[in-house]
Order: structure tokens, then C-alpha cells, then sequence
């Protein structure tokens, strides 16, 4: 920023790059608009050939795009926010879409759902996870989004029990550092009780221990059950996501009361069919095993001999026989690749049953 010349008032100066602010903004959003009228294109283009309004690879690709030709000051946090939610306002002009996940409104799968695809499309809350993957495959939704691991508690069996039964498929994931923080319509020195997730008790114990111990604790069906009953009675306080308080209208008393700073949630968006090759690919895999002995061992050592890593790997019991287990796994690369394809050929050989759930963009940031 330049410092005002000799002679010139800081008033002047600061009016005269306030002015300079003023241009660009409308050189900016005649430029956005530029941009719409195309996306409104292409929304054409893509109804005609009834093709998927949402595509993973070209978000992936735009965003690349976007930190690639950043040269600051802004960090790319930043302009991936902005982008992101242009990109939802173009979800809207093309056609709009439907994004379900885990209810009620104000949880964190909410607060993951509005920062993977903006504000600009509808999120509809579901009553539970099998009912995301219902409403996907019947239509009713354009695509679900899912809890399926915590860096603290690991795997979430709903959603992994829910692939079993469903022909559902993988089209992104999404990383979200979860960041719990205490909701209130009352100043804290009035504050009695506390509400939250049993769950989210057991993650911010430190500073319930440390600001708190004098409060009573209750257990809350959701985060966002806790902030209605915080917003519906006095000296009542609750824990969880900045967004509660839109709907809620609590006031953040204190943020990022979580023990652990970087605990993170991983989501899968669900849709109809998977996503495009980006050079940067993951496919899920679920399997069961033939009733012989080292059956695991064989399956896994054939993507080892394709040189394919594995990133995860999550078990499930069948529900239809007894010790008879489904294994969930992660592999780098796209069911496209030549390596991949040839390696879910040979592991099938391995397997009772052999299903790929979906290819889908690394995520390579957390939001």
C-alpha cells in the first residue's frame, strides 16, 4: 500500500485507494457475470445430453487451476472459498441442486455440506444415513453426503453398512476439520448446563474440566438438538458448529474448545455414478472373502503386485452369516487405470463377492 504523498492528507489517500477498490470490485463482478452467462451455456449443453450437473473432476480441476495462478497476498484458502461458492452459484443457474445429509439442520455433516458445495443449492436434512443413500438412488436428491471416517473414532458403521444394501457410488470425499465451539443466548457467567453429543463431551474434556466443572453436563440426541434447547431456555449453553447459531440465533462464547485441534471428519459425496479420471484418483472397494485359509492376504497381495497402495482398510460383519466379514478399502488410482482394472479383475478370484463403490478426486485439503 502506498503512503500518502507530501501534501496529502491520510483522508485523502485513504479515499483515493478506497476508489481504486471501488473500480475493480465493478471490473470484478461485471467479470463474474461474464462467467455466469457461459456457465448458463453450458447448463444447456448439459441438460440436452442429460448429462451430471455436478462434475468432482472439473471441480478439482478448476481448483487446481485457482492455487496454481495465485501469487498472493490472498492465501489459497482463501480464493478456494470464493470459487467454491461461485461454483454453487453456478450450480443454481444451470440447474439447482439437492444436497441431503445427516440431520438436523446445524450439525457438522450440515456444516460440511454448505463448505464442500456452497450456499447457493438446497441442503436437505435426512433422518439417518441409510436414508442419504435411499434418496439418492431413488432421485430425490442429486447427491448425499456422508460421515464414513473420524481421525479419532475411526470408521462410522452406518454409513459402511449402508453400501451393502445400495447402489450408491462414490464421487468425492471431502476432509473437514471439525471445531466444536460453546453456543449460548446468555453471557457465560449465567450459564447452569450444557448440552451436546455424548461424543462431543469426550473430545472437549480438557476445557470442560479446566472452564467448566462447575456446570451440569446433559446429553443432547445431536449438536444441533443441544443449540435448540440452548436457544429455548436461559442459563443453558451448548456445543457445536458456528452454524447452529444461524438457525438458532446463540452467540459463540468460546471457539475451538475441542482437545484435539486437528481432529477431522471424512466424508463421501454419494451420488449416482462415479467421477472422471483426474491424474489424482481413489477408488473404494468392498469385498468378502472365499472360506480359505490366508483368502485376505491373497486379495491384498494382488494390488500389492500391481503397485497399487492402499490407504485404508475397514471390516464389516455380513449380517447374513455368522464370522463372515466384508472388508472396505481405499486404493490409490481410478478404476480406469490399467493397473486398477487389472487388479480388481485378479482379486476377484480372491472373493465371494467383489464390488468397486466408486472413483473419486483425492481431496488435497481439509475445509
Amino acid at each position: 500500500m502506498s503512503v500518502p504523498s507530501s501534501g496529502e492528507t491520510p483522508d485523502a489517500a485513504l479515499a483515493a485507494l478506497r476508489t481504486k477498490i471501488d473500480e475493480l470490485d465493478h471490473k470484478i463482478v461485471t467479470l463474474l457475470n461474464d462467467r455466469a452467462r457461459i456457465v448458463v451455456e453450458i447448463g444447456k449443453l448439459k441438460q440436452q445430453h442429460n448429462a451430471p450437473i455436478y462434475s468432482p473432476d472439473r471441480e478439482k480441476m478448476v481448483l487446481d487451476k485457482v492455487r496454481k495462478l495465485n501469487g498472493g497476498p490472498l492465501p489459497d484458502r482463501c480464493l478456494e472459498a470464493v470459487y467454491r461458492e461461485l461454483m454453487s452459484g453456478s450450480f443454481a443457474l444451470e440447474k439447482p441442486l439437492r444436497i441431503g445429509f445427516l440431520g438436523p439442520t446445524g450439525t457438522f455433516s450440515h456444516w460440511a455440506s454448505v463448505q464442500k458445495f456452497g450456499s447457493s443449492v438446497t441442503h436437505v436434512p435426512l433422518a439417518d444415513i441409510p436414508s442419504v443413500f435411499d434418496e439418492v438412488v431413488r432421485g430425490h436428491i442429486d447427491y448425499g453426503l456422508v460421515p464414513v471416517e473420524n481421525s479419532l473414532h475411526g470408521g462410522v458403521i452406518d454409513t459402511l453398512d449402508a453400501f451393502l444394501n445400495s447402489s450408491a457410488r462414490i464421487c468425492a470425499e471431502v476432509k473437514v476439520t471439525i471445531h466444536h465451539n460453546l453456543l449460548a443466548r446468555d453471557p457465560w457467567e449465567q450459564i447452569k448446563t450444557i448440552y451436546s453429543k455424548p461424543e462431543v463431551f469426550s473430545q472437549c474434556r480438557k476445557w470442560l474440566s479446566a472452564m467448566a466443572k462447575d456446570r451440569d453436563v446433559q446429553p443432547a440426541a445431536s449438536t444441533s438438538k443441544a443449540a435448540e434447547l440452548a436457544s429455548q431456555n436461559s442459563g443453558v449453553a451448548a456445543i457445536g458448529s458456528k452454524l447452529a447459531c444461524q438457525f438458532h440465533g446463540l452467540r459463540v462464547l468460546y471457539e475451538n474448545i475441542e482437545d484435539d485441534p486437528d481432529n477431522e471428519t471424512r466424508f463421501f459425496v454419494i451420488g449416482r455414478e462415479g467421477a472422471r479420471k483426474t491424474g489424482d484418483d481413489k477408488t473404494a472397494i468392498m469385498f468378502t472373502t472365499a472360506h480359505k485359509p490366508g483368502a485376505l492376504a491373497e486379495v491384498l497381495d494382488v494390488f500389492k503386485e500391481n503397485g497399487i497402495n492402499l490407504t485404508d482398510i475397514e471390516k464389516r460383519p455380513s449380517k447374513k452369516v455368522n464370522w463372515e466379514y466384508y472388508f472396505f478399502i481405499d486404493a490409490q488410482g481410478h478404476q480406469d487405470d490399467e493397473n486398477m482394472r487389472k487388479a480388481i479383475s485378479e482379486a476377484r478370484q480372491h472373493c465371494l463377492q467383489l464390488t468397486a463403490l466408486g472413483s473419486y478426486p483425492r481431496a488435497t485439503e481439509v475445509l
